[in-house]
């Protein structure tokens, strides 16, 4: 019953939050991922949102507002700690274009649960706006958990990037672009660092333009224009353009489709000029969005954490 009530409260909530102006694309959703996947692996089961004891949680808080509030869940723990939680912005996948933030609440509740502060972020698709606003939109949500650290005993000096497919590579390249003014935009919290200290990129590519890439008409709508007409764009958004020595450390969960990870053993090898640690989990025979569903859901949730406490609390 208490699971039951808490998904009902986050599926009002997100209708509550629901702008009815803005263009939507619903080609990508759970369900339709489900009807897609069980055809061919008859045994999985969506991973729905559960909430553990000792979370608490904040629906559709305004993190920013380019034109338009912009929202975010975040999840918490309600044990106080000393030190503080690392946090965690976790960013929904769909092709740049469809997708929201509910799709990533089971995994940001079981991070919560496991000693994290995570944020489950809205940002605009590429009906709403083309890149880089959804860059600017992921490093303001950044910022704003800087801003409220005090609320949700977060550590603001340990922050990561979490996302899936378009999230994946969106994290990648937020966490790649440290430090780079160009792509920082100003909403929300200005006076905060939207630098982040890990990258977990779960099936998302690292490089448009890859021997081993086959973005086109999707990433060309995001991206303002195809390869030939705006290879500068492409380039830039692309996270193996900017890794390097202010890149952290990077985990990579894949699916077995290489299209999924273009550029990633590439991004490696750039890595580890500088000695910056990645680590690299490909599941056998495994759909894209392996990520929503067990038997796949919980081994994730496993390689996240144990990263994340490697790099944040020096757990081996």
């Amino acid at each position: 019953m208490r699971s039951f009530l808490v998904c009902l409260t986050l599926f009002i909530t997100a209708l509550a939050g629901a702008q009815s102006s803005i263009p939507r694309d619903t080609s990508f959703t759970v369900y339709s991922a489900f009807q897609k996947e069980v055809k061919k692996y008859p045994f999985i089961r969506i991973a729905e949102p559960v909430l553990p004891k000792g979370v608490s949680y904040k629906t559709n808080v305004v993190f920013s507002s380019p034109g338009r509030d912009l929202l975010l869940d975040v999840f918490y723990p309600q044990k106080k700690s000393r030190k503080g939680y690392p946090g965690i912005v976790l960013i929904f996948g769909g092709g740049w274009k469809s997708g929201d933030k509910s799709q990533s609440v089971p995994m940001a509740q079981q991070l919560a649960a496991r000693g994290y502060v995570a944020a489950a972020v809205e940002y605009r698709l590429s009906l709403e706006a083309q890149y880089p606003a959804a860059v600017h939109d992921i490093k303001a949500a950044i910022r704003w958990m800087r801003a409220n650290a005090t609320m949700f005993n977060l550590d603001t000096t340990k922050i990561a990037t979490h996302g899936v497919s378009a999230g994946g590579q969106l994290a990648a390249l937020v966490g790649t672009t440290n430090q780079d003014r160009v792509l920082e935009g100003n909403g929300g919290n200005p006076q905060h660092s939207s630098d982040v200290q890990a990258i977990i990129d779960i099936d998302g590519v690292l490089a448009f333009k890859h021997p081993e890439s086959a973005e086109g008409k999707v990433a060309a709508e995001w991206l303002g224009g195809t390869w030939e007409e705006k290879p500068g764009i492409w380039t830039e958004a692309s996270a193996l353009t900017h890794a390097g020595r202010n890149t952290p450390p990077v985990l990579f969960i894949n699916s077995s489709l290489p299209r999924f990870h273009a550029g990633r053993d590439d991004m490696i090898s750039k890595l580890k000029v500088y000695d910056i640690y990645t680590e690299v989990h490909t599941i056998p025979d495994t759909p894209h969005p392996f990520w929503l569903f067990h038997p796949w859901f919980e081994p994730t949730v496993k390689w996240t954490v144990k990263f994340l406490d490697k790099v944040f609390k020096n757990e081996k």
